[in-house]
């Protein structure tokens, strides 16, 4: 995303953007989840499969991992792929 890093370093690249789906129980509530309720996914076919609303779990595309303060791995949303 312009003008926004979650590395302190940028050279690190540490957080990269992905396609993946998400458990969000509360999906509009936050822009961040746990590493846990995020799956990656290889491509954004395989995402969009992966969606399924009944079961709360969104196809989006995050930016992560990075480590909150603390301590926890969080995936940060950049969109929603269906809405």
């Amino acid at each position: 995303m312009k003008g926004y890093t979650l590395d302190p370093h940028p050279e690190a690249n540490a957080a990269q953007q992905h396609y993946a789906v998400v458990f969000a129980p509360k999906r509009r509530a936050r822009g961040r989840f746990p590493s846990n309720n995020v799956t990656l996914c290889d491509t954004v076919g395989e995402t969009i499969e992966g969606h399924e609303p009944e079961q709360k779990i969104y196809a989006a595309e995050v930016i992560g991992p990075s480590k909150s303060s603390e301590g926890c791995m969080l995936y940060y949303l950049v969109r929603w792929l269906v809405d």
